[in-house]
C-alpha cells in the first residue's frame, strides 16, 4: 500500500489523539515537530532531539536546494543518512519562504522564478520540481506547492491566490512518486475567509492526499483570528487523514488547536528561543538574562526532569548567556524542545483518558496565568 497510514486512536470532543505511520517509523499525534530547515534542529544533535522526545522534524525544500542542494543529498543517501535522524522527515514545499522573499520573486502560473537570499542567482520553484527535490530528499512526508497567503489581503487577493494554489495541489499530486511509507499532504488555504476555505478543503479532498494542512495561519491575524479560522476549517477536513496546522506555535497556541481537532504542528518558537535566551516553562516564559538569576542555584524550570534543569543552575545558565557563550543556547534549546515534548505527550495522555477539558484548563491557569517571578 502506498501513501503513508493514520490510525484514530481516541477523541475527548475535538480532540484527537493518533498515529501516523511512515517509511522510517510511527509518530503519535498530536505532534509536535522541531524545526530543521537546513538539515539540523539548530544548536542540537540528532540524539539530543530524539532524547527530547520528538519523533518526526521538518526539513525545507527551498533552503537545501540552495544549498547544498537535493540532488548532493540523493547522492549522499538521503537526508535521513546525511544528518543521521533515523526518524520520520517532513519537508515544507518552500512556499512560504518563497512568500517571504517579496521583491526576490515573479509569480506566474506555472510557478515560481526567484532569486536566491544567498549568492542572488535565479531559480525556478514549480509543483514538479518541488515534488523532485522532496523525492531527492526522501521525505517521508512531503507537501504540496502552495502558494502562502499573505495578510492581510482583500477578499480577491486571498481567492486568487487560494485558487492557484489548488491547481498547483493538483499538479502536486500527479508528479509526485506513489511509494510504500512516503505521503504527500494538501495543504487548505483561503485566508481567514470560511467559503474560501471550504471551496479549498474540497477541491483538496476531491484530489484525494495522505492528510491535510492548513496553511496562510501565524502570518499576523493574531490568535484570537487564527482560532476562529480553525472552528470552521479543522471540521471540514476529512476524520481518517492527520491534519497538520503549518508554523504553530507557543505553547497556548498549541493546546487550542489540539482543542479544535489538530494533530500536526511545527515551528521555530523553542529553538530561536533558546538561541535568544528565552525559556518556555509551565508558568510561562522566563528571560534569562533578567539580574534576578545571578545567584539563583534553582534550575530553569523546578518541575523539568531536562538535561538542562537535571544538571545545570539558572545562575550558570545565565552567566552563559551573559557571557554569549554557544553553550547557553544548546542548554536553552534543549530544554524549550524537551518543554514542548512534554506538553505534547500530556496532551495526549490527557486524551486517552477523556480528562482534555481538564487539562486544558489547568493549563491555562498555570501557564496564561502563573506567576513567573515565584520561579
Amino acid at each position: 500500500m502506498s501513501g503513508t497510514g493514520f490510525e484514530l486512536l481516541k477523541t475527548d470532543g475535538a480532540a484527537r489523539r493518533g498515529r501516523v505511520a511512515t517509511a522510517h517509523g510511527t509518530f503519535e499525534t498530536p505532534a509536535f515537530m522541531p524545526v530543521g530547515t537546513a538539515a539540523t534542529v539548530k544548536a542540537m544533535t540528532p540524539e539530543w532531539v530524539a532524547e527530547t522526545g520528538a519523533e518526526c522534524i521538518l526539513g525545507n525544500t527551498y533552503h537545501l536546494m540552495l544549498r547544498p542542494g537535493s540532488e548532493r543529498i540523493a547522492r549522499l543517501g538521503g537526508l535521513h543518512a546525511f544528518m543521521k535522524w533515523s526518524g520520520p522527515i517532513l519537508t515544507d514545499s518552500g512556499g512560504f519562504q518563497v512568500m517571504s522573499l517579496a521583491g526576490l520573486r515573479k509569480l506566474g502560473e506555472d510557478g515560481v522564478r526567484f532569486r536566491s537570499h544567498i549568492d542572488g542567482s535565479y531559480h525556478d520553484l514549480t509543483p514538479e520540481s518541488s515534488m523532485k527535490i522532496q523525492n531527492d530528499l526522501d521525505a517521508d512526508i512531503t507537501m504540496a506547492f502552495d502558494e502562502c497567503t499573505p495578510f492581510p489581503c482583500d477578499k480577491d487577493t486571498a481567492a486568487e491566490s487560494m485558487r492557484l494554489s489548488m491547481r498547483w495541489a493538483k499538479r502536486s499530486k500527479d508528479a509526485f512518486e506513489e511509494r510504500a511509507g512516503y505521503g504527500l499532504f494538501g495543504i487548505v488555504q483561503g485566508s481567514v475567509h470560511e467559503d474560501l476555505r471550504d471551496e479549498s478543503a474540497k477541491a483538496l479532498t476531491e484530489i484525494g492526499f495522505d492528510g491535510y494542512a492548513i496553511g496562510g495561519l501565524a502570518v499576523g491575524e493574531g490568535q484570537e483570528e487564527m482560532l476562529r479560522v480553525l472552528d470552521f476549517t479543522a471540521p471540514m477536513l476529512p476524520t481518517d487523514r492527520p491534519r497538520y496546522l503549518m508554523g504553530v506555535g507557543k505553547p497556548d497556541d498549541l493546546v487550542a488547536a489540539v482543542a479544535r481537532g489538530v494533530d500536526m504542528f511545527d515551528c521555530v518558537l523553542p529553538t530561536r528561543s533558546g538561541r535568544t535566551d528565552q525559556a518556555f516553562t509551565r508558568r510561562g516564559t522566563v528571560n534569562m538574562r533578567n539580574a534576578r538569576h545571578k545567584e539563583d542555584t534553582r534550575p530553569i524550570d523546578p518541575d523539568c526532569a531536562c538535561y538542562a534543569c537535571a544538571n545545570y543552575s539558572r545562575a550558570y545558565v545565565h552567566h552563559l548567556v551573559m557571557s554569549k557563550e554557544i553553550l547557553g543556547m544548546m542548554l536553552l534549546t534543549r530544554h524549550n524542545l524537551h518543554y514542548y515534548q512534554e506538553l505534547m505527550a500530556g496532551m495526549r495522555t490527557a486524551i486517552e483518558a477523556g480528562t482534555f477539558n481538564d487539562f486544558q484548563s489547568a493549563f491555562i491557569v498555570q501557564y496564561a496565568g502563573g506567576d513567573i517571578d515565584a520561579l
